[in-house]
């Protein structure tokens, strides 16, 4: 499946945020999207949800347009920056609305077998995205949009992390970003650098520093 996103315009009180934006994701391909702070990366991902709507936009599926947002056809699963799962939803609850298997959880994550009937508030910020993610991840859904999935996770964990997000490439399209970048270009297969509110689709790393988004790669 290929679905690609074009002619995004997107003004935020009379300033242009993203203008004339092109993305492209494939299933069996991980794409990441890199971009300084306020570029506008997480208003791309909500705009391909369809939370966020632009003055333009044109979303297509294996080259057919689609006119309703995503989300209300459920082929679209979305980890945004904001925690999703109420504060005093218990853990083994959150994964039964999932319908995701909780043993399978622990075996890759043993020490949370303790917050099994904890609330979710009970966490720490990084143990909340951690869940959150392997969530996501877990949806049957042929969309996966990560919004900083690496946010506050500890060390230990982002190569698995990593690892679970390299799995799902395989029948899902998936499309991240995060101010990681290194993390970013480690599990990505092609990347777009949002840059003056367009997208620059990045062939080789030292482009990044040609744009000057960092300093040394």
């Amino acid at each position: 499946m290929i679905l690609e996103i074009d002619n995004v315009e997107l003004n935020y009180k009379k300033k242009s945020v993203l203008n004339g934006v092109y993305l492209k994701a494939e299933t069996g391909s991980i794409t990441g999207i890199l971009g300084h702070n306020g570029c506008g990366k997480s208003c791309l991902l909500n705009i391909i949800f369809g939370s966020l709507e632009p003055k333009y936009k044109l979303i297509r599926i294996d080259n057919k347009p689609i006119l309703e947002p995503l989300y209300l056809n459920n082929r679209i699963a979305f980890l945004s920056q904001h925690d999703f799962i109420p504060n005093r939803m218990k853990i083994a609850t959150a994964f039964k609305l999932f319908r995701v298997n909780w043993d399978n959880f622990t075996s890759e994550f043993p020490l949370f077998e303790k917050y099994k009937l904890q609330r979710f508030h009970k966490l720490s910020g990084g143990e909340r995205r951690i869940v959150e993610i392997y969530l996501v991840l877990n949806k049957t859904a042929d969309i996966i949009l990560l919004d900083e999935p690496f946010n506050g996770v500890a060390p230990l964990y982002i190569e698995k992390i990593k690892a679970f997000i390299h799995h799902q490439k395989y029948d899902k399209i998936v499309i991240l970003t995060d101010h990681r970048y290194k993390e970013v270009t480690d599990v990505s297969d092609s990347i777009y650098l949002i840059k003056n509110g367009c997208t620059k689709l990045i062939n080789k790393m030292n482009e990044l520093e040609d744009y000057r988004y960092v300093n040394q790669f």
